[in-house]
């Protein structure tokens, strides 16, 4: 009973944490157009809004959940 809760649980909860995720940028990037550079050892790159590097640091997050979760899985 439990692995049929988790397996109709978990993609709510994914849907859930992409919408906030989402929606967040959305409000960040409409109230906060500061930008940020991005640097490397002291050597500026690129300036972009702080609302891109959040969305581009989610996508980031949750590609790798999705990686490490496969690897961990055990079926």
């Amino acid at each position: 009973m439990r692995k049929k809760l988790m397996k109709t649980l978990l993609p709510f909860l994914a849907v859930l944490t992409s919408a906030f995720w989402v929606g967040a940028i959305a409000i960040l990037a409409i109230q906060n157009y500061a930008t940020v550079t991005l640097a490397i050892a002291s050597l500026p790159l690129i300036k972009i809004p702080v609302g891109i590097l959040l969305a581009f640091c989610a996508i980031v997050g949750m590609v790798g959940a999705v990686l490490l979760q496969g690897a961990v899985s055990k079926e």
